[in-house]
């Protein structure tokens, strides 16, 4: 390429030459008559030169321009499992307008799978074409294999495989600055992991309003990967929060039972029975007690606590147990009542419709959707009330003494200590690295 370029420049050289040549020779003529008298000497006019101008033919190979990709446009969309979520539910929420494909999954021996499969939590990707016909459908089933539905030019086929790559783990440590979500994306740590950092420390710390700045934390997690592309995130392996010089652990272990959860370091459950905030990054607007009424300009006992959150935001069940009423409750409007064990009910008011599957008699798990925050019944505003109940008497959600999770089964705690032991090492490694990289 840079020899053609010089000889393109030597060529155009040696055409602008003559040019040049002949401007010199009408210049000499013209000068007399502009009255400019010079004195020169001529020689004999001889030819000391010749100059034969010899025309070359050529063929130039040029690149041909990119073929334009004609290919049809795929767009991809992934969501999670709702609680009493339908396939329906989810291709509408994944932009999926193909009857045939849905047809398909009932038809099929595989495809059923995802119907008998649909636990919240769980992960489907969709590929769709500017119509919204399925091009591909991925049921992550965990971090070992995946449901792949696949178009086809005869038709839709189904496999199980397993996801081709290790998950690989990352490791990160952030201080907080001003927000978790500006902390996590300061050293590219995903929202959806920023997201289960949450969870788990939620019984200890509200994220809303408990953060302080030089508060710090430490994460170790999965990114899940199939043939070298990113899928989603996967799990949070272990992690370490400080928060206003309180220090706080989280391990993830599967008991001889198969149970997996998140323990402090001691194989206490980070999972309380109960969610002390059963909205997700809410604050509370109006606390437990007396209170001067908004709307009828007078003292009440306030029964609840209120936390104020954009209209939509959804509503969690703040413990596992079966919903004992559903519906239109007077000044509370659109409100869900759940019975937990013992004697212990919660409810949640004024919200602005129901989760999938949330009637009389569903049963429930701590975290599962259950509503979404609005302003039905007696409301000012957006916002959700929340009460909780022992025996029938009211109790600050607050302040209230939360039941703890089952702790590491007797059976696995020595495994369980292991496992730990090697967590707080290698979240220790993390730190001090970090630590060494800011001070550096």
């Amino acid at each position: 390429m840079l020899a053609q370029k010089a000889d393109i420049l030597a060529q155009r050289s040696a055409r602008l030459r003559p040019l040049r040549q002949v401007t010199a020779a009408a210049l000499l003529l013209v000068m007399p008559a502009l009255g400019v008298v010079t004195a020169f000497g001529v020689a004999p006019a001889t030819v000391t030169h010749r100059h034969e101008v010899a025309i070359v033919e050529q063929p130039i190979s040029l690149p041909l321009p990119e073929q334009q990709n004609l290919s049809v446009a795929r767009f991809v969309a992934q969501e999670r499992v709702l609680r009493g979520d339908t396939v329906a539910a989810l291709f509408d929420r994944l932009g999926v307008r193909d009857p045939r494909a849905l047809e398909f999954l009932r038809g099929d021996a595989k495809g059923r799978m995802i119907f008998r499969q649909l636990v919240p939590g769980k992960l489907l990707q969709a590929e769709t074409g500017p119509e919204g016909e399925l091009l591909a459908l991925r049921y992550f089933l965990g971090p070992q294999g995946l449901l792949e539905i696949m178009r086809t030019p005869d038709g839709f086929v189904a496999n199980e495989r397993a996801i081709a790559d290790p998950p690989r783990v990352f490791h990160k440590a952030a201080t907080i600055q001003s927000s978790l979500f500006a902390a996590t994306d300061s050293v590219g740590i995903p929202d959806a992991i920023a997201m289960q950092i949450t969870r788990v420390f939620a019984t200890d710390i509200d994220f809303h309003s408990d953060l302080r700045k030089g508060d710090r934390f430490t994460v170790v997690y999965e990114m899940l990967y199939d043939s070298g592309e990113l899928v989603t995130a996967g799990r949070i392996l272990s992690a370490e929060f400080v928060n206003d010089g309180r220090r706080y652990h989280a391990v993830l272990f599967r008991d001889d039972e198969g149970n997996e959860g998140h323990y402090d370091l001691d194989g206490t459950n980070r999972a309380k029975a109960f969610l002390r905030s059963p909205v997700e990054f809410s604050r509370v607007s109006s606390g437990f007690g007396a209170r001067f009424h908004p709307i009828f300009n007078n003292w009440r006992a306030h029964t609840g606590v209120d936390f104020a959150a954009p209209r939509g935001t959804r509503v969690l069940a703040a413990a596992d147990g079966h919903v004992i009423g559903a519906g239109w409750r007077n000044g509370y409007g659109n409100a869900v009542e759940i019975k937990h064990g013992g004697s212990i009910t919660t409810l949640y008011g004024h919200l602005s419709g129901f989760a999938p599957a949330i009637r009389t008699g569903a049963r429930v798990r701590q975290g599962d959707p259950i509503g979404f925050v609005g302003a039905t019944g007696w409301a000012t505003g957006p916002h959700l009330h929340y009460e909780f109940k022992i025996s029938g008497a009211h109790q600050d959600p607050m302040k209230v003494a939360l039941p703890k999770a089952t702790p590491v089964p007797a059976a696995s705690k020595a495994r369980f200590d292991a496992t730990a032991t090697e967590a707080r090492t290698t979240l220790g490694r993390v730190r001090t690295a970090a630590n060494a990289l800011r001070f550096d």
